[in-house]
């Protein structure tokens, strides 16, 4: 019964991530309830796994490094240009994805979404750019981060738990 509890856990996950990317891309919002649903299912996910992928211990510090850097990279960015940079839900959404994921493979989920934002940014300049045929004010340009982040939390995942059929019947 709890493999189904779990592999479910993992099902829900991505409809969820889904639905958080293409709310974010449309409307430049996270809501906190898909969130917290994300969140819930990362903690029932490793219940029924009987923490075999990580203690609570690990699952509140990855709740606490993914949410914790990137509010001081908010409060910093929102310092320097002086207007809000990065919304609370990214905040939310990476200290759910700490619960799922750990301590430190919430870093490479980090840093893997970053990257992916980045790229998604590059396009919008290039395909801006290219279709006007004049330059663009980068201070202007507002990107949502949270499909950037969801992927980078689906890829760490599929890592972290590559082994999830071994964990389940052993």
């Amino acid at each position: 019964m709890l493999e189904i509890i779990a592999l479910s856990c993992l099902a829900g996950t991505l409809i969820i991530l889904y639905a958080l990317s293409v709310i974010d891309l449309r409307d430049r919002l996270l809501p906190n309830e898909l969130v917290m649903g994300f969140m819930s299912l990362g903690l029932i996910f490793h219940l029924s796994t009987l923490f075999h992928y990580s203690s609570f211990t690990d699952m509140a510090l990855g709740a606490f490094i993914g949410s914790g850097i990137l509010y001081v990279i908010r409060g910093a960015a929102n310092a320097y240009y002086k207007d809000d940079t990065l919304g609370l839900g990214d905040i939310k959404l990476l200290g759910a994805a700490g619960v799922w994921l750990g301590p430190e493979a919430i870093l490479v989920a980090m840093t893997i979404g970053a990257f992916i934002g980045f790229l998604h940014g590059m396009a919008i300049i290039l395909r801006t750019v290219g279709n006007a045929k004049v330059g663009m004010d980068l201070k202007k340009l507002s990107i949502p981060a949270g499909p950037g982040f969801a992927l980078g939390i689906v890829m760490t995942g599929i890592l972290q738990f590559w082994d999830i059929k071994a964990a389940l019947w052993p």
